[in-house]
């Protein structure tokens, strides 16, 4: 059984997940390779793709699964120091 402060905590550290969920939604990462420019939310969301006109159309695959590659690479960083610090303040442990 639960106790009531477990249930009070655990309520707590939902609710601030939910609140750095929506934070994630508005921090946006970037990555560019070769003319291929992506833009992905720290919710790993993609935003906006941009490809120059010059490059190659048999180079826009690589260098797009590259750009997405690395973007969402960062948000993945972002998003779990934005959870580390939820889980800190909770008194949760933290990986490192």
């Amino acid at each position: 059984m639960i106790s009531f402060s477990k249930a009070k905590d655990m309520f707590r550290l939902q609710r601030e997940a939910k609140r750095v969920k929506k934070e994630l939604r508005n921090i946006h990462v970037e990555a560019e390779a070769e003319g291929v420019k992506v833009v992905v939310s720290a919710e790993q969301e993609i935003i906006s793709i941009a490809i120059a006109l010059d490059v190659p159309r048999e180079r826009i695959g690589p260098r797009l699964m590259d750009a997405l590659n690395r973007a969402l690479k960062k948000a993945q960083v972002v998003s779990a120091e934005k959870m580390q610090g939820v889980m800190g303040e909770m008194g949760l442990p933290v990986g490192n």
